[in-house]
């Protein structure tokens, strides 16, 4: 039922006002107070009310923020001393999607165990309703404000910077109002709510923020900043317009979280489809923590006490030190701190990348493969592991294969730090597949 970042699919086919019921009732058996909000989508309302409605069942109080972004919803669970948050969202997906996302006090996502919990619970219709004396309060309340001022105490800027913000229609408003509020120049893209994403697609790649890379290079703008649907994600462009990869930023985050730590050996969480540039940008004394893919886990590993930095390419951050949610907001506040002390481009261009080459092999029995892909693997090379896929580390290169979690498809990817490696390990690995086909 929960992919890698919660219940996620079409509206009226995988996510219905029935299954939000259904979730709502299983949450409210744990919890006595919950907070609940959505992205821009007008489905958002339905399945809300009817998440409340399970929730309030249950005896449970909501304190509903209404149109809120992910990560709003997320630090809010402490804020109203509640025992867990719900977001209505279907992230960066297209507007056909909705989803549930659940969070739990600090921030972090719910765990693996307490996501089997709700999913036995709505297969096996498990409740604890109650009678009319006994059903919870809704009460509409407001987050936004303190997310805001939570940013601006967070971060300083120094020097006035001129920013755009591209919107994409979403839920992250807060963005603009904490860069304004600590002196930034702020000019936004798509910044009218709403749920059919009509500025552009939602997930904000560098095909999708073509405007913004545009209206950056053609202005005095020093940086540019895209979110998705529920800002839960964050990319940039350079003050010369250049949409930045999702491994250099990574690698610009984890040296900057490493670089402001006092931990003696700190760690990075990043999922095992991170690039090298992220290990070679880290330097001595700190090392990377693969998880699987998803920032659920990343989030997971970011409990850990020696863990200062976690994220994944896709443009989800995760700093410890503030909250265990990816929070979109607080990442373009931090990036611009950056930016506003020293240009982007100049930061990104000490960040070494390297070849890396991708490809989708097609079948109907991925387990079956997959099964046959970590035996050859583990057999031929030394340093492998299998916590999501199997991943080969072979010191000037990697490579990783791994089954798609929604399709027909086994991955392979493979890096190296030259052209001619990576080409050579990208051949072996995909015989290595299609030997296992057989």
């Amino acid at each position: 039922m929960f992919g890698t970042s919660g219940i996620r699919g079409p509206v009226g086919e995988t996510v219905t006002a029935r299954l939000a019921l259904d979730v709502g009732r299983a949450v409210g058996i744990d919890a006595d107070r919950a907070v609940v909000g959505r992205d821009p989508r007008e489905s958002g309302v339905l399945l809300c009310d009817a998440l409340a409605a399970g929730l309030r069942e249950s005896g449970t109080g909501v304190r509903d923020l209404g149109l809120a972004a992910t990560p709003t919803v997320a630090r809010a669970v402490d804020w109203f001393d509640a025992d867990a948050g719900v977001s209505i969202t279907a992230s960066h997906n297209p507007a056909p999607d909705n989803g549930i996302k659940l969070w739990q006090p600090g921030g972090q996502a719910f765990d693996e165990a307490r996501r089997e919990t709700i999913a036995r619970r709505v297969h096996g219709s498990d409740s604890d309703l109650q009678a009319w004396d006994g059903l919870g309060d809704r009460t509409r309340v407001d987050a936004s404000e303190r997310h805001v001022d939570a940013l601006v105490e967070s971060v300083g800027i120094d020097d006035s910077l001129s920013v755009a913000v591209d919107l994409g229609n979403g839920a992250g408003g807060v963005t603009v109002d904490a860069l304004q509020a600590l002196g930034c120049e702020v000019e936004t893209l798509n910044a009218q709510p709403d749920g059919r994403f009509p500025g552009r697609p939602s997930e904000p790649t560098a095909e999708n923020c073509a405007s913004l890379r545009n209206l950056v290079e053609t202005t005095d703008a020093d940086l540019g900043l895209a979110h998705d649907g529920d800002a839960d994600r964050l990319r940039a462009v350079t003050g010369a317009g250049e949409f930045l990869s999702g491994d250099v930023l990574l690698a610009l985050f984890a040296r900057e979280a490493v670089a402001r730590s006092d931990v003696e050996a700190p760690r990075v969480a990043v999922p095992v489809d991170t690039s090298l540039a992220v290990d070679d940008a880290l330097g001595d004394g700190a090392t990377v923590t693969h998880t699987r893919v998803g920032d659920v886990f990343v989030a997971e590993r970011a409990t850990q006490l020696d863990v200062v930095f976690g994220g994944e390419p896709s443009g989800a951050w995760i700093w410890p030190d503030e909250t265990l949610c990816p929070d979109g907001p607080l990442t373009a506040c931090r990036l611009a701190a950056l930016a506003a002390d020293r240009p982007l481009d100049e930061r990104t261009a000490a960040i070494e990348t390297y070849p890396i080459r991708r490809a989708n092999v097609e079948t109907t029995e991925k387990s079956a493969v997959m099964d046959r892909v970590e035996e050859r693997v583990l057999a031929r090379y030394d340093d492998v592991r299998t916590l999501d896929g199997v991943r080969a580390d072979l010191g000037d290169a990697w490579f990783l294969v791994r089954a798609s979690g929604t399709q027909p498809l086994v991955r392979i990817t493979a890096e190296a730090r030259e052209k001619a490696r990576a080409k050579e390990v990208f051949e072996t690995v995909r015989e290595i597949v299609a030997d296992a086909e057989n």
